[in-house]
């Protein structure tokens, strides 16, 4: 089917069913941010690939919503769709709902897949539309009409040591019960596998990028159950968390027994991480706790282990990192090197590195123009040559079994303009600014966000992105719950939490730069005026300082990275060949 055609046959059946709107979130049961194949929805429907958006479709109106990452791709993606963009005027704002108030007719009926809707859109749902007496359906027209759909992934999930992650699994469920108790809740339902992975120390397979299973837990004061396709577990893993007192249940079991919960209980849930289907299962005499996973806050503080591991991976990324600037210096020019090759050329680099499991998230390689979309991502129809000519921007990251990494540099190729050159010390200004700052106990992500953009506001200039996220442990690339963004999120930046920072200038149709460390809270210093933080620089690998205009920047910016670089080779020259090490030497030498 054509996607005009797939189109149509949703209109048909809405028409069939008197539904007015269909609304399809970018979202699994999970509130997953990479989706299995099973429920990559959007991209089915209307060829646009990237990982964030809505569609809303009715008889005269097909639209999809998508924030300023994804603008010049989804206009080319939906080309001939039948979609047309509406473009988001903030990011993680649900605008289409707005448009549905003023589109909708009294009393009319909207549908959804309420599996792939989380606890908060559903109700927000309910919320803006009251006043319009709004009906809400349960319509999967996805699947009635994707006939090859794929199957829910069903490959092998393991457990991991409590050497490597620091913790046993008995020990974060008490931490958990704990929380249950002060919140006075008797059950809680955890749906997000990265929650799932964290508290049962499980890696699994079933999403791209991120290790994770598809499962879900149900924890009480007495029990926990895991409900997971038991296929995909070893047996030894079986009789392991058996032993820790955990209950094996099936995958779908989870709706049976959240609708049989006592009278009168009550359960804590996530209202971002669980879908609104499995909320609407739960009887109206259970009181509903709506807060954040008490697991999502443990596990963004990384213990003394999981530290240290990150600190040794980082280590074998930057090595992978400083091989491939090699190769692309050394060869550019010489052989063709496109986009999507040299972004395979990176991951055999992290994949010679002891312990490497896979990438982290999709490669951004994005050369010249390209470089410009924050989000891009290559594919056969827009994959271009590299010449040596102009700025390559490369963001990518590895999976290993002892830590996530997640970097951005941007490789200057030659006959470099001075625009190129203004802006890319104006970024190196800002990343140096965030990674430098000091801040006192209690400072939030939106205050670090305004101290990195600094040095460009200076400049009048800004990027449309966040300035940070939190990084997992061998676990998602993004994670929860602190971020370093404009939003006023009144989430303090915990000691012992990994966030990037990543400040960025993007010229449509010319160039793109982002320079991206990560970084981790520590203690500063305290005295009589507070308690003082600040962060530790984990990323080690070197920082193209060619285009540098020294006279852009302050002396403390100088210092701080010549210091940097001179960490990155003590660190990661033991790792490399002769010849590597000293072209790490040159490329990290004092400016």
């Amino acid at each position: 089917m054509t996607y005009l055609e797939k189109l149509s046959a949703i209109r048909q059946q809405m028409k069939i069913d008197g539904i007015a709107a269909y609304i399809i979130p970018s979202a699994d049961p999970h509130m997953s941010e990479y989706l299995p194949d099973h429920y990559k929805s959007i991209s089915f429907v209307t060829g646009f690939t990237g990982s964030v958006s809505t569609v809303v479709i009715t008889q005269d109106f097909a639209g999809l919503w998508a924030d300023s990452r994804y603008f010049v791709q989804a206009e080319e993606q939906l080309a001939g769709s039948g979609f047309q963009l509406i473009k988001l005027k903030a990011q993680g704002v649900a605008e289409y709902i707005d448009w549905l108030a003023e589109k909708l007719d009294i009393n009319a009926t909207v549908a959804f897949d309420k599996r792939t809707v989380s606890i908060l859109l559903g109700e927000q749902l309910k919320k803006q539309l009251i006043a319009l007496n709004i009906q809400f359906e349960q319509k999967d027209y996805i699947g009635q009409i994707w006939k090859d759909r794929p199957s829910l992934p069903a490959q092998p999930a393991f457990l991991i040591d409590e050497k490597v992650v620091g913790q046993s699994v008995p020990s974060k469920l008490t931490a958990i019960r704990k929380e249950l108790a002060r919140l006075n809740a008797s059950h809680h339902l955890v749906s997000s596998l990265d929650d799932m992975a964290w508290i049962f120390n499980i890696r699994g397979q079933d999403v791209s990028f991120n290790p994770v299973v598809l499962s879900f837990a149900l924890i009480s004061s007495s029990e926990a159950k895991i409900y997971i396709d038991e296929s995909k577990l070893s047996t030894d893993d079986l009789t392991n968390l058996k032993a820790n007192g955990i209950t094996i249940a099936n995958y779908d079991a989870i709706d049976k027994d959240l609708a049989s919960l006592p009278d009168h209980s009550s359960i804590l849930i996530d209202p971002k991480r669980n879908c609104y289907y499995l909320y609407q299962q739960i009887p109206q005499s259970v009181k509903k706790i709506l807060e954040t996973n008490p697991s999502t806050y443990f596990k963004a503080i990384k213990n003394d282990v999981e530290i240290k591991n990150t600190r040794k991976t980082m280590i074998k990324d930057g090595a992978a990192i400083t091989y491939f600037f090699k190769w692309i210096k050394d060869n550019i020019g010489k052989i063709e090197i496109t986009e999507i090759s040299a972004a395979e050329k990176l991951r055999d680099f992290r994949a010679a590195q002891d312990g490497f499991v896979g990438e982290s998230f999709n490669t951004i390689a994005g050369y010249r123009a390209h470089g410009a979309l924050p989000h891009y991502a290559a594919t056969a129809e827009s994959d271009v040559a590299i010449k040596a000519k102009g700025l390559f921007l490369v963001d990518s990251g590895g999976q290993y079994q002892y830590g996530t990494t997640d970097i951005t540099r941007v490789i200057p190729l030659g006959e470099n303009t001075p625009e190129e050159s203004t802006d890319y010390t104006l970024v190196l200004k800002a990343m140096i600014e965030g990674c430098k700052t000091r801040f006192p106990k209690g400072t939030c992500g939106y205050q670090i966000d305004a101290i990195t953009r600094r040095p460009m506001w200076d400049y009048a200039l800004n990027y449309g992105h966040g300035t940070g996220h939190g990084v997992g442990y061998y676990l998602n690339v993004h994670e929860g719950p602190h971020i370093f963004n404009a939003s006023a999120t009144p989430i303090p930046i915990e000691l012992g939490t990994i966030t990037s920072i990543e400040p960025g200038i993007y010229r449509i149709g010319k160039h793109g730069i982002r320079i991206e460390n990560l970084v981790l809270t520590v203690k500063d210093e305290q005295n009589e005026f507070n308690e003082f933080y600040a962060f530790e620089t984990l990323t080690l690998a070197p920082i193209d300082t060619t285009l540098v205009k020294k006279e852009l920047l302050e002396h403390a910016h100088i210092t701080w990275l010549n210091n940097y670089h001179q960490l990155v080779y003590e660190n990661v020259a033991p790792l490399l060949d002769d010849e590597t090490r000293t072209f790490l030497k040159e490329m990290t030498k004092a400016i």
